[in-house]
């Protein structure tokens, strides 16, 4: 089964209390096979220091026991709040003790002898995967609540964190700033988070998208026109540098400035004075500018298409923001963040992502970074019917994409150790188990043997490598 992020190399832990000698050697015999690590108890009592010394995913309880029913410790787990999911079992069910079982707490009840050995080790798996999945919601939401500090900007990456830096460092200067990145990373937001900063921060903050106007309307929002300016200006406007007087102004996409503009804004940094359009005298403003672009600035000033003076004045500190793809490890806490955002604005109360869901999340490569991932949870949210955003709830092009295919142009060097690890360690298991499946027809004894593995558990390995299907086998993994 898959678990997400940092619990996704770790087998499932299982405690299994039952007084039964020979229901306890079942229950490896069917635990083991699917990887799990296995802790038997036959005294009852022993249970719940057995669940804070051994920190399993999931208790399987036997409720007719001596000196304590299953039916009793389950309630003890729940008023304890231990942090493991119940899987009930009796050979003497009936509605009424699955009803009480599960009205207690537990995940789910099973009935012995198992019909179906495999059923039965579906539910424990199952269980173990929730407990992770509440879990790792759980951790998600906490870092999110620490980063709802900055405006909305969300990570624990190292390049975010050079970011968050970067912000806390600038906030109280004056100096110009510069930010670049790809579209769609959250210019805008590190803007304001300085500005929500800084000692101008019970001033205006004033945005302005410089590639969305005209030259001439551009030149009239950014420094006002008189009246009479030109054909249309009824009445005196004040520019945008004179309404953010004393804050600060963000000038997104910057290099799409016309050049006879530029040379009006260089002056209202050099001198910090702006002229009306149609106005014969110049006005002071206190503004900090806080540009921001995603385009090459230093190869458009080489084309003469920026000014180089201009070019220098605006970078004075510059801060950049890396796109989605190489920070991945983002991904969980910028989907949960939203998940939260879009949850209250609809109303509705989505717990989280199913493991299979977040891994086609972290596979996408986000040409569109964090705005792409935001629209992808708001239609995931609205669209939604269960408790848990599913893979059946994500686009069509993010449902074809593996948890083990890294994005073209994702860098390694960008993530944790570990992380890098288990992306690469994933890559390799697959690669070695189609060339070892193409080579010996799909076979899976044969691959099997030429792995100098046991079967089940070359098995189990393709499935967690999503290559356990007919397809991957052409339907020849029992011919010799």
């Amino acid at each position: 089964m898959n678990q997400m992020g940092s619990q996704e190399q770790k087998p499932l832990r299982v405690l299994v209390v039952d007084d039964e000698p020979f229901m306890l050697q079942a229950w490896r015999k069917i635990l083991e096979v699917h990887g799990c690590e296995l802790e038997t108890l036959s005294e009852p009592l022993q249970a719940l220091a057995a669940i804070e010394r051994f920190r399993p995913d999931v208790a399987v309880l036997d409720i007719r026991m001596p000196g304590i029913s299953g039916l009793d410790l389950l309630r003890e787990i729940k008023q304890r709040d231990l942090p493991v999911e119940v899987v009930m079992m009796t050979a003497y069910a009936t509605v009424e003790t699955a009803v009480e079982a599960v009205k207690a707490g537990a995940y789910d009840y099973l009935t012995k002898p198992f019909v179906n050995i495999e059923a039965a080790a579906l539910t424990v798996l199952k269980a173990g995967q929730h407990r992770r999945l509440v879990q790792r919601n759980r951790e998600l939401e906490n870092l999110v609540d620490v980063r709802d500090s900055f405006e909305g900007l969300v990570g624990s990456s190292v390049g975010m964190k050079r970011v968050f830096e970067m912000i806390e460092a600038v906030a109280y200067s004056s100096s110009t700033i510069l930010i670049q990145g790809e579209s769609g990373t959250g210019k805008e937001l590190v803007a304001r988070a300085i500005h929500h900063r800084s000692q101008r921060r019970e001033r205006p903050f004033v945005a302005v998208n410089c590639s969305a106007l005209t030259e001439t309307l551009l030149e009239s929002e950014l420094f006002g026109h008189e009246r009479g300016a030109f054909t249309g200006a009824t009445a005196t406007k004040r520019g945008l540098f004179e309404v953010a007087d004393g804050g600060s102004i963000f000038l997104d996409e910057v290099g799409e400035v016309p050049l006879p503009t530029q040379v009006k804004l260089l002056r209202v940094l050099q001198e910090g004075e702006i002229k009306r359009v149609g106005a014969s005298e110049n006005r002071r403003v206190d503004v900090r500018v806080i540009a921001a672009t995603n385009a090459n600035l230093a190869a458009a000033r080489s084309r003469g298409l920026f000014r180089e003076d201009l070019y220098y004045r605006l970078n004075v500190i510059s801060i950049h923001l890396p796109p989605l793809r190489e920070r991945p490890e983002d991904i969980p806490l910028l989907a949960t963040h939203f998940l939260r955002k879009y949850n209250a604005r609809t109303g509705k109360s989505l717990q989280g992502f199913r493991p299979e869901a977040m891994e086609r999340l972290e596979a996408h490569a986000w040409p569109g970074n964090v705005r792409e991932l935001e629209n992808v949870i708001e239609r995931a949210v609205v669209l939604g019917r269960n408790s848990d955003i599913g893979v059946g709830d994500l686009p069509e092009a993010l449902r074809q994409a593996r948890a083990s295919q890294r994005p073209m142009g994702r860098s390694l060097a960008g993530l944790s150790y570990r992380k890098a690890k288990s992306i690469a360690v994933a890559e390799f298991e697959r690669r070695y188990l189609k060339e070892l499946l193409a080579a010996t027809g799909g076979n899976i004894s044969r691959a099997a043997q030429q792995a100098a593995m046991d079967r089940s558990n070359f098995r189990r390995i393709l499935k967690k490598a999503g290559l356990d299907n007919g397809a991957a086998f052409n339907g020849e993994e029992d011919r010799a």
